[in-house]
């Protein structure tokens, strides 16, 4: 059975013609075939007809001459004027016998058929039925004239019709499938335009547009692309702009934590540590046996203190635009091997300056790092982790620079989201990334390995990060 699926549309609309085409040339190859037939019979009847007319007249001047020597019946002026190859003419009496007989040769120039065609057709048309009409004389019917046609003619001449047509046919096929394949060709090219539109909207080109087509129900699915892609764009303008809003308030949330974490919390323990200072001057002096619960507070709120500089380090790391990316990032990894003691190991690979970037680009790749690192230490359960950085000069045809940004770990991922990425727990995890990602103007890739491992890659246009930032400071 032919399998639809995935087929060509032109090879399909076409293939149906051609089984259209073939149907109607069997009905219209039945219609000659059947009105062949027909004429066949006519012609008979009619010959039988002649036959017995000409019989009740010679009947009749039998009569009126009352000659009883005449013969009867005399069937050849008939026979002279309508004998043709294959058709017989006789006089049957009343019992039923043969009087008289007259038959044509049969033809020689005509090829034989074939048998299963010539059975089909004798089985279908029945060519050699009889045609009768009676003779009658004085109101008695004395016998019949009886016409009928070999069966061999009438199939051979059905056969020579039928091969004609199927000659005429066979050559008019293959020219009408060609014919409607390249118009076909013709009228759906637009389509291959359609499906680089496609193809466009989801690589995430949102200003792709489709031209307008001559074909009328080719330019309604355009303007409806064309519509969609607008709508598309701006609600994707629109979620972006939502999403660079909770990041903006997120950091303010971050930064308004830590400023109440280091005045409030921090000062706490500060007084903490004082008082134990203090408590452990007086319990040397009245009371030794204190002195290990001073210093216990007194370390234990050492520790506090290490955790919370950490904590405030996080959340709000020191001033990228001061210090500069790569120095901001080493000190991030720097902190985390600090803290981490040797698992997971933390490396770093600089390449490029990275001075000149605007402080919002910093910032951005700063948290991206941060993100990402936060998750292979803490969800991933990494043992190691390698972070590249690298300004890419551009390339000798012309261009702009680019800044790739390259972390790989040997985590396990965590478990996929509806959208297929593994889902990164700490803040807004990966959506948070793409949308700082897409705030650069940059493209972010995330994938897992098998069994564990995972590489996350950003790849931003200095000169779209420069444009991005320019917006963000006008907003």
């Amino acid at each position: 059975m032919w399998n639809w699926s995935g087929s060509d549309l032109k090879l399909r609309l076409t293939l149906r013609v051609a089984i259209v085409s073939t149907l109607c040339f069997a009905v219209i190859s039945g219609y000659f075939l059947i009105e062949a037939d027909r004429s066949v019979r006519g012609r008979i009847a009619a010959v039988a007809d002649v036959a017995a007319k000409t019989l009740e007249l010679q009947q009749s001047k039998i009569q009126w001459l009352n000659n009883a020597r005449s013969e009867f019946p005399d069937l050849d002026s008939v026979a002279a004027s309508v004998m043709t190859p294959g058709l017989c003419l006789a006089f049957r009496s009343n019992s039923g016998e043969i009087s008289q007989r007259f038959c044509g040769g049969a033809q020689t120039d005509t090829a034989a058929p074939p048998l299963a065609f010539a059975a089909l057709y004798r089985r279908l048309f029945d060519p050699g039925r009889e045609a009768v009409q009676q003779v009658v004389s004085r109101g008695n019917a004395i016998g019949e004239a009886v016409a009928w046609i070999d069966p061999a003619v009438p199939t051979a001449e059905a056969w020579h019709d039928a091969g004609r047509l199927m000659a005429v046919f066979m050559i008019a096929l293959p020219l009408l499938c060609a014919l409607v394949y390249a118009a076909l060709a013709r009228a759906l090219r637009p389509t291959r335009q359609i499906r680089d539109g496609l193809e466009r909207i989801a690589a995430g080109d949102l200003a792709a547009r489709l031209p307008p087509f001559d074909l009328a129900e080719l330019s309604a699915i355009g303007d409806v692309f064309n519509q969609l892609a607008e709508r598309l764009a701006a609600a994707l303008s629109d979620r972006n702009a939502l999403t660079q809003k909770l990041i903006l308030v997120q950091d303010e949330e971050r930064r308004h934590l830590a400023r109440e974490l280091h005045d409030e919390f921090g000062q706490s323990l500060a007084a903490i540590r004082a008082l134990a200072a203090s408590a452990r001057q007086t319990a040397a002096a009245d009371c030794p046996p204190l002195l290990a619960e001073c210093d216990g507070i007194a370390r234990t709120a050492t520790d506090m203190m290490e955790t919370l500089r950490g904590a405030l380090f996080r959340l709000r790391p020191p001033d990228v635009d001061e210090l500069g990316l790569a120095a901001s990032l080493e000190g991030l990894v720097a902190g985390w091997n600090g803290r981490a003691r040797g698992q997971p190991r933390f490396e770093i690979t600089i390449s490029g300056s990275f001075e000149r970037l605007a402080a919002s680009v910093s910032a951005n790749l700063y948290r991206i790092v941060q993100e990402a690192l936060t998750n292979a230490a803490k969800h991933a359960g990494a043992t190691r982790v390698m972070l590249r950085l690298e300004m890419r000069e551009p390339p000798p045809g012309g261009g702009d620079s680019t800044i790739v940004l390259a972390i790989d770990d040997d985590g396990q991922p965590g478990d996929p989201d509806p959208k297929g990425d593994p889902q990164l727990r700490s803040g807004l995890g990966l959506l948070g990334m793409r949308e700082r990602v897409a705030a650069l103007g940059g493209r972010l890739s995330f994938e897992t390995g098998q069994p564990s491992g995972s590489s996350l890659r950003v790849i931003v246009p200095v000169a779209a990060s420069r444009e991005a930032a320019q917006v963000e400071r006008a907003a």
